[in-house]
């Protein structure tokens, strides 16, 4: 039987079965995606329900500012967790210990730099964005406040990022849940009780996320018969920072090609009409809570690569590719089968109207089947992550998203126009998306069989020394 305290521990993913110690540091991270997933949405109920729509609208309109900065940390944690859960593996304290300072001091950088500059360009993006007058102050304030507070937001994703790597996905869980829990009761709090308006749920958002990043920084320092926190580790390395960045911004860059390319495809759902893009946005959050499992899977198989590349167990890898792919797989036919069954109470939810609830369902079902392709298509490119080889997924998902999904909606909109469908069948923009993700999964399995990962990771990890004075040097095997 587990004791509570193991489950805090860091897990050692080079030992043990493969596929329970990937379903043992999955599951945590899989509550956590549903946590975050609540977390998003309590910010919208909550002002839209005590403020009004234009509140709920003025939140919405400030998350593109939002998402592209986003992408730059979503890049950092990558890497971070990649290179922490390789020196993990390679039990190689002194290179795992500078990692996490680099680590914590870029963040630190970037965070000072952003909350000078953002407040200055929060309201000239808004305005080129073309925010409207009436929302456009809320807008402001919500940005403002977001900021200046963003160290907390920040280190916090970090800081998760290298518990992560360190096979400790459930602590990260129990900061989230708490964060979500706080978030939601000073939402409440700021903005019913307080008639602080949309600022503040921005200022709830920021003292949760602050809270969350405190205890994950006092988990890791108590980590220290794992690696060293202290001022020398903390001085920013050029070698640690470029290696950083290169393994952990493709990551991030595949995030803002993915957003482009979702609003390049919301302009062709837009001409479809209201009932379209109502369904579109019902199937979407649907889509949100399908997709978790696949990017669950995807985050742990980086991590158990990472751990295993570094304690170089090839072996293991391709044991643990086996396990982990059948285990995504099989949960990805369950939440096929439950959507195809149960869709239509799930859509149903959002809306009373029979007609959107038939559309949505309609939708559904062109998509149901691909979450198995997305499935093969995380786990695999997950392994690829964990080597260090973070380009071929940036590469596949830049074909796939721009050079075929996009023009494919626009391809078959075009062929279907009709009487009734002047702009087009509405199908187009699902059917695109589909083989967009077959596409996907088809090209990944391929590269993943031509090995360039492989290689990746064991060039990666030569032998390595380490003498009396700290200093690392290289031994030619």
């Amino acid at each position: 039987m587990i004791k509570i305290r193991e489950l805090f521990e860091p897990k050692d993913m080079t030992e043990g079965t493969p596929w329970k110690r990937i379903v043992e540091f999955a599951f945590p991270m899989l509550l956590g995606n549903i946590a975050q997933q609540f977390y998003n949405t309590a910010d919208s109920i909550i002002v839209g329900k005590y403020v009004g729509d234009n509140a709920l609208a003025a939140v919405g309109s400030a998350a593109p500012i939002l998402n592209l900065l986003l992408v730059l940390f979503v890049g950092i944690a990558m890497g971070a967790g990649i290179m922490v859960s390789q020196y993990f593996g390679a039990k190689d304290r002194l290179r795992l210990s500078r990692t996490i300072g680099v680590c914590i001091t870029l963040t630190a950088i970037a965070s000072i730099i952003l909350m000078i500059i953002g407040p200055l360009t929060a309201r000239p993006l808004l305005a080129a964005l073309k925010t409207p007058d009436s929302i456009i102050d809320w807008c402001d304030g919500y940005l403002v406040i977001f900021f200046v507070g963003s160290a907390g937001f920040f280190f916090y994703n970090i800081f998760s990022g290298i518990l992560r790597g360190l096979g400790d996905s459930f602590s990260a869980l129990m900061f989230l849940l708490i964060s979500t829990m706080l978030n939601v009761g000073l939402d409440i709090w700021f903005v019913a009780s307080f008639k602080m308006g949309v600022p503040g749920v921005a200022l709830a958002t920021v003292i949760a996320q602050g809270i969350s990043a405190v205890l994950c920084l006092i988990k890791l320092m108590r980590m220290k018969d794992i690696f060293d926190l202290n001022l020398k580790m903390l001085k920013l390395d050029r070698e640690y920072s470029l290696k950083l960045l290169k393994l952990g911004m493709p990551s991030g860059l595949t995030q803002g090609i993915f957003s482009l390319a979702m609003v390049i495809v919301q302009s062709l759902t837009n001409s479809f009409g209201e009932l379209v893009i109502a369904c579109n946005v019902i199937v979407m959050r649907v889509d949100g809570f399908a997709m978790m499992p696949n990017f669950t899977f995807g985050s742990a198989m980086t991590t158990f690569t990472g751990q295993n590349i570094g304690a170089k167990k090839m072996d293991r890898i391709d044991k643990g590719m086996k396990d982990g792919l059948k285990i995504a797989v099989g949960v990805s036919i369950v939440i096929t089968i439950i959507i195809l069954i149960f869709g239509r109470y799930l859509m149903s939810i959002f809306t009373d109207t029979a007609e959107l609830v038939d559309l949505s369902m309609r939708m559904m079902r062109i998509l149901a089947v691909g979450y198995i392709a997305m499935a093969v298509t995380q786990s695999l490119s997950g392994i690829m992550r964990g080597a260090g080889d973070t380009m071929t997924p940036m590469w596949i998902s830049l074909i796939v998203t721009v050079v075929l999904r996009v023009p494919v909606a626009y391809t078959i909109a075009y062929f279907t126009r009709s009487a009734a469908y002047p702009a087009g069948r509405p199908e187009s923009t699902f059917v695109s998306l589909l083989v967009a993700w077959t596409c996907g999964a088809i090209i990944t399995t391929f590269f993943y069989k031509k090995g360039k990962w492989r290689k990746k990771g064991l060039k990666a990890f030569s032998q390595v020394s380490v003498t009396g004075d700290g200093h690392e040097t290289e031994e030619k095997s």
